[in-house]
């Protein structure tokens, strides 16, 4: 396997977590101080302590911290040091060492250089997809949970398995550049597809789906739920029966997948009546066991109590020095590996073991440390 140095920012971090989960070592380099991603909130029982990031305890999962002030010229050295002996670096326009000293160092080194030209909302806006995101005729909704950092981690992540895999068989280094706002517009491709073939502009369609005419998330006692009513003439006889709604029934044309798609509204609005009676939960239930897609629209609080997240092993509880069980995502990539992924270091963890395998004695650290290089 390859060793990962991350000097990755913020929204590249989910990349050098998933090249961790794959069996690589990934050293994530941090000032002395802790990095920005320990500093982002939201904390674990609230408090705003470096070890207790959410963020950090996911994102810098399975790597090792190592603390070195960059500023310094002996902290430069050591980077390069650990250039020397690493397959890919990750890291911002922002890097600290020039490219030429990197790749004078590792000549087979892949650098992958993660720009963010405008930030992570304007760049949101920018790719297009605040234009189909959001309710008809209102202002576009911002996504998330951080989605453009995942988007552009997941990009950042193959650049490097992709550069890895060219490299045996083709010597020699390797800059790639990795544009977030490229990333988010990759998504917009099928909007882009659809309206060069067809001339049609996506447009945002808010709760009520387009897939089928009766589609769509739906309010009910305990929160929403997300219905799709296959278009079929069979699909539509079993809502009906299932629903028991007399104006559904007695009305043969909603037999249609075209009628229905006329008079949809109407029945969308009928359906947030009839489903306000029920628990989302038993709704899905009803709706699966009559072949008709239904699954809840679930809020962090239910998926990290997911029992079959659990069951499957994606969810698993993690013992940490300082805040004891934390149940965190282990990653779909570990899940098929079949791996355990250590938890996230404290910072600095592994600064130590580090210069030791660059031949460091303890006395050199100890100076080091005396002049807060690390």
């Amino acid at each position: 396997m390859a060793r990962i140095l991350d000097l990755a920012p913020a929204n590249a971090a989910y990349a050098t977590r998933l090249l961790a989960e794959a069996g690589h070592d990934v050293i994530r380099v941090e000032c002395p101080r802790g990095d920005a991603l320990r500093r982002q909130g939201p904390f674990v029982d609230g408090a705003p302590v470096l070890e207790s990031g959410a963020n950090h305890l996911f994102l810098n999962a399975g790597k090792r911290s190592v603390s070195l002030d960059l500023e310094s010229d002996a902290g430069k050295d050591i980077l390069l040091e650990l250039v020397r002996g690493c397959d890919v670096m990750i890291a911002s326009d922002s890097c600290p060492v020039a490219e030429a000293d990197l790749f004078a160092a590792q000549p087979d080194l892949v650098f992958i250089d993660v720009t963010s030209e405008m930030g992570e909302l304007c760049t949101v806006a920018r790719s297009g997809l605040l234009s189909i995101t959001g309710q008809p005729g209102e202002r576009p909704y911002v996504p998330g949970g951080h989605v453009a950092f995942a988007i552009t981690g997941l990009h950042v992540a193959l650049a490097a398995s992709a550069a890895l895999l060219a490299g045996e068989d083709n010597a020699g280094g390797h800059r790639i550049t990795v544009s977030e706002t490229e990333c988010l517009i990759s998504m917009m491709e099928q909007a882009m597809v659809g309206y060069t073939a067809l001339g049609k502009v996506a447009e945002r369609m808010g709760y009520r789906g387009a897939v089928t005419a009766v589609s769509g998330a739906f309010p009910c006692a305990d929160g929403y739920w997300m219905l799709s009513v296959p278009p079929s003439g069979d699909g539509w006889k079993r809502f009906v029966e299932w629903t028991g709604d007399p104006a559904f029934n007695s009305d043969k044309d909603l037999e249609s997948e075209a009628h229905r798609n006329a008079q949809k509204e109407k029945l969308l609005d009928e359906i947030d009546r009839w489903s306000m009676g029920f628990a989302k939960l038993d709704l899905v239930t009803q709706g699966q066991e009559r072949r008709i897609p239904a699954t809840p629209v679930a809020t962090p609080m239910e998926l990290l109590d997911d029992p079959q997240l659990v069951a499957r092993g994606y969810l698993r509880g993690m013992s940490h020095p300082l805040l004891g069980q934390v149940r965190l995502p282990v990653g779909a990539i570990a899940v098929a590996k079949g791996d355990a992924i250590a938890r996230a270091p404290m910072l600095g963890e592994h600064t130590a073991e580090i210069l030791a395998e660059l031949g460091y004695s303890d006395a050199q650290r100890s100076a080091l440390i005396e002049m807060a290089v690390i």
